[in-house]
């Protein structure tokens, strides 16, 4: 019943930043982790960055770490992908996702998310 709404998405030059956001709504927003993943054309989908229900903890995809930062508004129910120093190889489709409630640790497998939103396009320019 948990609905997710992503937002940011845009074209942006290599080098380029941009923030990401999705709001939640639907249920309890810090009982549960949540998590990025993005689909480049032809490839599957794939885990970029967690946060844990409180925000206290973070994991981010090897390929994006020092570059991306994920964080979290519970009282605004809504969570952020801040993404700097964009790579053309960046470019995809990012998906908000949630755990089930009462799951509030980081994971990284797809299997262990149940609601999603609609995506987002991120396209990088070399």
């Amino acid at each position: 019943q948990v609905q997710l709404v992503e937002s940011g998405g845009g074209l942006v030059q290599a080098g380029g930043s941009l923030r990401l956001s999705c709001a939640a709504s639907g249920r309890t927003f810090s009982r549960s982790a949540m998590g990025w993943f993005r689909q480049a054309p032809g490839k599957g989908r794939e885990f970029v960055a967690g946060i844990s229900g409180t925000g206290g903890s973070t994991y981010y995809a090897d390929s994006v770490k020092g570059r991306f930062t994920i964080s979290r508004d519970n009282a605004k129910n809504t969570v952020y992908l801040q993404m700097n120093s964009l790579k053309p190889e960046d470019t995809a489709v990012y998906y908000c996702a949630a755990r089930p409630v009462g799951r509030t640790i980081v994971v990284v497998a797809i299997k262990e998310y149940d609601a999603w939103g609609q995506g987002t396009q991120v396209t990088v320019s070399s």
